[in-house]
């Protein structure tokens, strides 16, 4: 236990903010979380933990939960508008060496953070969740921090954390009136979620299925059940046909999607019909945070809310995790003996651990996005497309480096945190 333990408030209850919540709850802190959803939001679809992230997994001790619930994809496969196989790249099942397309650390967000809260809440010192309110201000003294919640109540607080994601509040909060957000948003690029009832076929496999149409439009689905598959549309399209649609309205952004994919090809009218009927639809404007620095005073951000890295990097979860464990460890090493603590120390030390990473996972991203779509737009691209995919499946190339996906960095190394490895749950 700490000689005094901090009151820390964490603003949002996705994987990051849960992340942060078990590992100070374990060291004994004194931890609410705030969610302005009415409970947890354990919806979206699935992702995966890669390099380190794997290993802060394994820290926790719920590499055996998180494989319990794992979902069961056994590949990718690479399609022409025919669905004619072009291309198959398979799980890594191996244990060693780096993870294909396909991790075998596969979950649904929602199983995942299920995950992450019960064990936030099994901690003895085990944080309290507050749902359906939000962060409406913040006022700074020199030893605390005084919260206004939407709700109408106060409270002060030695420390606030910011988990509240791409589009963060608090971020805005703690950069002040006017101040660039550190938002940058890649021009044209949208990405769409859902999930929709395909019963599964005789002998049909868990395998990911990839389809990229001209126009620069792609489709991906995943089975993660018998019933239901996860479907991911993306396309790089003129700006203001997405645009002018109010962030959030899935009804306009689903009138406009359709438009952008009619006579995609493949599968497009079964998946545009079930997009209308999707009632966990999101789409994504797809954006880079990019920060000066990840703190204030007492206020620091984890996560996306600091540093979203983009779906185009794969990375997200993971850089999730294993920041909320680098905060949290440089918390318990500043803080831990100090009564109230160091926490300008510890918030300079984990941007100073952590950085190096983030800015190598972000590095290029801009390029990326322009490359990714170069053989995209015209019908004879996509051939070529197809027939350079079918070349990397039969020479075993790892599919993962032709998408970009960097696992880890060179010369960078997880922190090792006595201070949480002494402390009990």
């Amino acid at each position: 236990m700490p000689a005094r333990s901090l009151r820390v408030l964490i603003s949002g209850g996705g994987i990051a903010g849960n992340a942060v919540a078990f590992w100070l709850a374990k060291q004994g802190h004194d931890v609410t979380v705030v969610e302005r959803f009415p409970n947890l939001r354990a919806t979206g679809l699935q992702l995966d933990l890669r390099g380190p992230g794997i290993e802060v997994l394994r820290r926790m001790g719920l590499e055996e939960a998180f494989q319990a619930k794992a979902a069961p994809e056994q590949g990718m496969q690479w399609v022409d508008s025919k669905g004619r196989r072009r291309a198959y790249f398979p799980v890594n099942t191996s244990g060693t060496g780096r993870q294909s397309f396909s991790s075998e650390f596969e979950i649904m967000r929602g199983d995942l953070c299920r995950l992450l809260y019960g064990a936030a809440r099994s901690c003895k010192s085990a944080p309290q969740y507050v749902f359906g309110t939000s962060v409406e201000s913040l006022d700074q003294r020199n030893d605390a921090v005084d919260v206004r919640f939407e709700n109408g109540k106060t409270d002060r607080y030695d420390l606030v954390v910011g988990a509240d994601g791409q589009w963060s509040r608090t971020r805005k909060m703690l950069l002040g009136p006017g101040a660039p957000d550190g938002l940058q948003r890649l021009p044209g690029l949208y990405f769409a979620y859902f999930t929709m009832r395909k019963p599964i076929k005789e002998g049909e496999e868990y395998i990911a299925t990839s389809y990229m149409a001209p126009g620069r439009r792609g489709m991906l689905t995943r089975r993660h059940s018998p019933d239901e598959v996860q479907v991911m549309l993306s396309c790089k399209t003129d700006a203001s046909r997405l645009e002018n649609v109010p962030r959030g309205d899935a009804k306009q952004e689903k009138e406009v999607l359709a438009e952008v994919f009619k006579g995609a090809g493949w599968q497009t009218d079964d998946i545009l019909k079930g997009m209308h009927a999707a009632d966990d639809f999101y789409c994504e404007r797809v954006g880079l945070v990019k920060l000066q620095s990840w703190s204030s005073g007492r206020v620091a951000l984890v996560g996306d809310a600091a540093y979203c890295p983009t779906v185009l990097t794969g990375m997200g979860t993971t850089c999730a995790m294993v920041g909320a464990y680098i905060l949290a460890g440089e918390i318990g090493r500043h803080c831990g003996q100090k009564g109230s603590g160091d926490v300008a120390a510890a918030l300079k030390s984990y941007e100073q651990k952590f950085r190096p990473f983030m800015e190598a996972m972000q590095e290029g991203i801009l390029e990326k996005a322009e490359s990714q779509w170069a053989m995209g737009g015209s019908a004879f691209g996509i051939r070529v497309l197809n027939c350079i995919m079918g070349l990397l499946s039969f020479f075993k190339v790892n599919v993962a480096d032709v998408f970009g996906i960097r696992e880890t960095v060179k010369g960078w190394q997880l922190p090792d945190y006595k201070e949480m490895a002494k402390t009990e749950a």
